[in-house]
């Protein structure tokens, strides 16, 4: 069996990962797990660390965990829990949300090695809609 990097969305909202998530498998990522660590516990707006470190720990399979997160404490609070918890093969992205998530999924979909999943993502910081 091939193993996947692993794909984390931090969001502030719940629905908007989930979207997201949707989009994703339907473009194909059935072997690429993605992770949801959006809004509080209580199923509230906002970012929650142990989701966070719920999330990584579910999208790691061994091979690496692309994080991508949504905007502001999202980005401060996963770098806690990865400051916290250190591990080889996780990486916080700084990529658009949705493009990024994009780019990261088809990539590691197509078995690409972490390296190549967390260039994927970056890069589409630069696509162009028009």
């Amino acid at each position: 069996m091939v193993k996947h990097v692993g794909i984390v969305l931090v969001s502030h909202s719940p629905a908007m990962a989930a979207g997201l998530r949707e989009l994703l498998t339907e473009l194909g990522s059935d072997g690429v797990t993605v992770a949801i660590a959006a809004g509080t516990e209580d199923g509230g707006l906002g970012t929650s660390y142990d989701l966070i470190a719920r999330a990584v720990e579910e999208a790691d399979s061994g091979v690496g965990v692309v994080v991508v997160p949504d905007l502001g404490s999202s980005v401060l609070t996963a770098r806690v829990v990865l400051e916290d918890d250190p591990r080889d093969g996780v990486v916080l992205v700084d990529t658009p949300f949705v493009e990024g998530a994009v780019a990261a999924v088809v990539t590691a979909s197509a078995g690409a090695d972490l390296a190549a999943v967390v260039a994927a993502a970056e890069e589409a910081r630069g696509f162009r809609k028009f």
